[in-house]
């Protein structure tokens, strides 16, 4: 029985750190596909740029990941991340999404069946680490979609996120 445990909070995690991987690798392409000057660009101003979001992302994944379940003080002002209207290149917002994905990660591959299991108070919720890293992965996937969306609207093209895959493949049994 332990040992069927073991598997499943493995395979739980290294299927959350292939979904950050894709997260990331989706947000790359959106931040290479846009000119610099529409970085900080928002459709509205009830909307973020994509540099907020990149922004935002780092700070959500920061003190849900890093700080919550690595054991590190929560340094988060997320109001912040809203406010920032320029100061980040594309290339500089990719480095800080790599950095904060990949100290995530780092967390997430040393994480133990304690710190998956314990409660916690993160950002006035109460959660379980895995309750943790869901958010963290869902709230970085609804993002990239944001991101990917707002991309499409300025560049005017399909990204090819899954170029080379038929994706029409039906389910094997």
């Amino acid at each position: 029985m332990n040992n069927i445990r073991e598997k499943w909070m493995s395979e739980f995690l290294e299927n959350s750190v292939y979904r950050l991987d894709e997260s990331t690798r989706m947000n790359k392409i959106s931040l290479e596909s846009i000119e610099e000057s529409n970085i900080w660009k928002k459709p509205n101003e009830s909307s973020n740029s994509i540099g907020n979001q990149i922004i935002h992302i780092c700070g959500n994944m920061t003190q849900y990941v890093i700080a919550s379940l690595g054991g590190q003080s929560d340094l988060r002002n997320r109001d912040a991340e809203f406010s920032i209207s320029e100061g980040y290149t594309s290339g500089q917002l990719i480095l800080k999404l790599e950095d904060t994905v990949q100290q995530a990660k780092q967390v997430l591959n040393n994480c133990s069946k304690n710190q998956l299991l314990k409660k916690r108070v993160v950002q006035g919720f109460n959660l379980s680490g895995i309750g943790v890293v869901i958010h963290a992965v869902e709230h970085y996937s609804y993002h990239t979609g944001q991101i990917a969306f707002w991309t499409k609207l300025l560049v005017n093209k399909d990204l090819g996120f899954y170029d080379g895959r038929d994706l029409n493949i039906k389910n094997e049994n």
